[in-house]
This record gives C-alpha cells, structure tokens and sequence, in this order.
C-alpha cells in the first residue's frame, strides 16, 4: 500500500467513483464521502476505500465529516466531485430557496471543505499537496436556464486563483470535464420544458451510450496530470480536459503569462490611447 492518502468529497460521483478505482488499483489509500449509498460505494470499499456518509446541503454533516476525514492520514490530494445542475429554468421563474440551496451545495460547502481539510495536507512528506475542483458549461458564456450551477462554477474558478495565491504551499486548480456521460445530466432529461434546447442537446449526446461524450478514461487521465504537476504550471488555472494539450509538452507554454486560463475581463485595452 502506497503512503500516499487521496480524499474525494462525493466519490460516489461518477468521476469521483472511477477516479477513487484507478487510484485503488494503483495501491493508493482512498478516503472519500457520498450522499446516497449505491453499489458504487460497496464496490469501493471492497477495494480498500473509507467512505463517510455526508449531505452537503447540512453543515452539520459537513462539520462531523470534516472531523472524521481529519482523524485520518494526512492526506496529498483531495478532489471536490460534487456536482448538480438543479434548479433549471429561467432565473426569473426558478424557486429562490432552492436557486440558493444550488449555490450552497455547488459552491459554499464545497470551500468548506477545504477550508477545514487543509490544517491536515501533508506538507512533510509531500512535494506540494494538491486540491482539485470541477468547472461546468457556460462559464465562458451566458448558457441560460442554469444560472445557479453556472455562477457556483465561476466563483469556483475565482476561488481557485485566490486560494493559490494566498496558501503557497499548496496547488489549487480546476478543471472541465467536457461532456461526459454521468448523472448530473439527468436532471436536464427530467426537465425538458424548464431546459429549452439544452434538452435536445444533451439527448443528442447522450444517445447511443453516450458515444459522443468524451470518454471518462481520458478525464481520469487528466485529473492524474494535474494534480501530479508541478504548482508552478498548474497551480490557479482552469483547465479543459477536451481543448487544452495537457498531453503534450505545448501545455508549457501557459507558463510564459499568469494570466493564461483564469477568469479575466476581455477587452481592457479596447480603448487604450497609442
């Protein structure tokens, strides 16, 4: 068994479940919480996995979460897999407690998280702990219909610039997935009024098995690459798994501005005097 300990909050998530297997089976010691107990979770714990029960939308269950986590190894890495795309529909006709709820699960108790995890990274025995979140669709445009699932993942990508610059000695990134066949697309088939042409969209993609997706091996790939990067390129951006060269050495070339993939203003100089 590797000295290594990982942390996925949500591993019970569908990346969160294959990215916890291929760590298993690599020998590495896998902690991790889930909401709702699946076969997902028995077969996980059969490989070796700890799993706490935890309701993100309870900051009570958080808090004894964080607790229990904390009283294990120290841990090298810790993912945030959660993810839900509730409530869709137009701002303007959406229920403001759950649009509020949206942003409390999507964002507010994910950083909560961190917040209490962090005493216990292992700054000793690893080079540079690393934390990693999930961006979504349409924090590089104005996707509508899921305005509190989008504004969650673009405080997310904020976050992960801030907490980069502030914690040193820690690597935080984010990364899209890409389209990938999982369940947080369940909620847009079950509302195919509320979700306008984003509906028929994901029906099209997720038609024959998903085989339009991107494949979750690759995502999985590009989670490990991450977060064995070094701080240095890594560290504060927000990376696409699909369009980023993460698998090539071109990915280097984001080093040369600290600027690359982070949440900036377009158009600054558009009236800059020569």
């Amino acid at each position: 068994m590797s000295n290594f300990h990982k942390i996925i909050i949500s591993i019970s998530s569908d990346i969160g479940f294959y990215l916890a297997k291929d760590w298993l089976s690599n020998g590495i010691r896998v902690s991790g919480t889930y909401r709702i107990r699946t076969n997902h979770c028995d077969e996980l714990e059969q490989l070796g996995a700890k799993l706490i029960k935890c309701d993100l939308s309870n900051v009570k269950s958080i808090d004894d979460s964080i607790c229990k986590l904390n009283k294990l190894q120290k841990w090298d890495n810790l993912v945030i897999a959660t993810g839900s795309q509730e409530p869709i529909g137009r701002f303007i006709d959406c229920n403001i407690d759950s649009w509020s709820n949206s942003i409390n699960v999507n964002f507010i108790s994910q950083i909560r998280f961190i917040h209490g995890l962090l005493p216990n990274r292992n700054l000793k025995d690893s080079s540079s702990p690393s934390v990693l979140l999930f961006a979504g669709g349409g924090t590089n445009s104005a996707t509508t219909d899921y305005s509190a699932y989008t504004i969650s993942k673009i405080a997310s990508i904020k976050m992960v610039e801030l907490l980069d610059a502030e914690i040193t000695d820690t690597s935080f990134s984010i990364l899209g997935p890409g389209w990938v066949k999982t369940k947080i697309h369940d909620s847009t088939l079950q509302s195919p009024e509320s979700a306008g042409s984003n509906y028929f969209k994901t029906v099209e993609m997720l038609e024959k098995n998903g085989e339009k997706c991107y494949p979750m091996e690759k995502v999985i790939e590009c989670c490990n690459w991450i977060l064995s990067s070094p701080r240095e390129l890594v560290g504060g951006r927000n990376f696409s798994s699909v369009f980023d060269p993460w698998e090539s050495d071109e990915i280097e070339k984001i080093r040369k501005d600290q600027n690359n993939f982070k949440l900036r203003r377009f158009g600054n100089d558009l009236f800059k005097k020569n």
